[in-house]
């Protein structure tokens, strides 16, 4: 009740005095009106008058418009992820977003193809090389690395397919069929066989591991550093599994497969037992594999994959039909998706490095950015976003699209 009363108090104390008679309309509607017009007419609204100046300046007015931007740094429930940062400030460059001004560049060049990976966590990039993981501090303005890589971790014997950063530790999936367990600040790399052919994808929270693979199975491991390697449970999942992820609750976890050997691509296990607990749609074609899955609540999940469809699963209204789907408008497979958490969504396809942004509250693709030509196309196989950047990993390098600085 207290922490209530005082959010009501700070609310109160941003909002602007009351004006003149002309402008005594509820302020909620005010505030209605105002959150969708743009920076531009806001300014133009400013110059009418001292009160109006006020108001349109006020921090409450531009939280709202926040809110219903793109990635601005506040979820779908209104919790403000970036409290260092002024929202007015995030709200320009949220425009940016949404009419899809940035500059291009590329990061990180290398010779040979690749099917690299990446994970970002504070100022700092992980990106797989062939059988490496290499770590890169970000510069200052985020758009660029420092050349020299902080620490390099090995141990797979064949390509790095997918890690994941969990507890100041990196683990790892190997087209070796074994999983590597790196701590982050120090030399310490454990790795184990864990499967029979190559792990495709890999994922840990709470002290789990959870791996799938070309074998058929999903396996569940304790990342406890005395019983590492202990297999936990074995999931015969009777097709391949190309992607997975745990629940925020950690009680459950999502495979995607390969949709050849199963109708569904996608099915919840519990964590505890390895038991099936649901499967997720009932009407999708042969071949519709799932290339990348991800949870945003503990009911909410997105994917994507072959059928060029990324859909967004609701598990408290139905797990026999989504709630929402966007179809990729050229045909293409969809390697991996991300999403501000709100209203922004990123998809990377198989075809010439193309990144597409969409609204989420429309049908329609925003804005496409094709980051290669014919020579050279490449799927996007992983992208990750920050409220100023975007980045992706292509074949033979590492684009980056700054929307702070266009």
């Amino acid at each position: 009740m207290a922490a209530a009363a005082g959010e009501e108090e700070e609310e109160a104390a941003a909002r602007p005095a009351a004006g003149p008679a002309l402008w005594r309309l509820p302020e909620e509607l005010l505030l209605l009106i105002c959150s969708y017009l743009d920076m531009r007419a806001l300014g133009r609204l400013a110059q009418v008058c001292r009160w109006l100046r006020r108001f349109t300046s006020c921090d409450l007015l531009w939280r709202r418009i926040a809110r219903a931007s793109l990635n601005s740094g506040f979820t779908r429930l209104g919790t403000d992820l970036m409290t260092s940062v002024p929202v007015k400030e995030r709200v320009k460059v949220s425009q940016n977003w949404r009419l899809g001004r940035c500059r291009e560049g590329i990061l990180l060049k290398w010779r040979c193809s690749q099917m690299p990976w990446m994970q970002l966590e504070d100022d700092s990039l992980y990106i797989s090389q062939a059988n490496f993981i290499l770590a890169y501090q970000f510069r200052p303005d985020g758009a660029s690395l420092n050349r020299r890589p902080l620490g390099v971790f090995a141990g797979h014997d064949e390509d790095v397919c997918h890690f994941v950063l969990a507890n100041s530790h990196i683990v790892s999936a190997g087209g070796d069929g074994k999983i590597g367990v790196h701590k982050i600040h120090s030399t310490f790399t454990v790795k184990y066989s864990a499967h029979e052919q190559e792990v495709n994808c890999v994922d840990c929270k709470g002290g789990i591991i959870v791996s799938g693979s070309r074998d058929r199975t999903a396996k569940v491991w304790p990342l406890a550093s005395g019983r590492l390697g202990q297999c936990l449970h074995t999931i015969q999942t009777e097709d391949r599994v190309w992607s997975i992820a745990i629940s925020p609750l950690l009680s459950s976890f999502v495979t995607g497969t390969a949709c050849c050997g199963h109708f569904s691509p996608l099915r919840i296990w519990d964590l505890n037992s390895g038991q099936l607990m649901t499967h997720l749609g009932s009407d999708f074609p042969p071949g519709a594999g799932v290339l990348d899955v991800m949870y945003e609540s503990p009911f909410t999940l997105l994917s994507c994959g072959y059928d060029t469809y990324v859909r967004y699963w609701d598990l408290r209204t139905s797990v026999r039909k989504c709630v929402m789907e966007w179809e990729e408008p050229h045909d293409s497979t969809l390697y991996c998706l991300q999403t501000d958490g709100n209203h922004l969504l990123a998809t990377g396809s198989s075809y010439y490095g193309v990144v597409r942004l969409w609204d989420r509250r429309q049908r329609a693709c925003l804005h496409a950015f094709p980051l290669t030509s014919t020579p050279l196309s490449s799927p996007v196989y992983c992208l990750r976003l920050t409220t100023k950047h975007l980045y992706a990993a292509l074949s033979y390098n590492l684009h980056v699209l700054d929307f702070q600085n266009p």
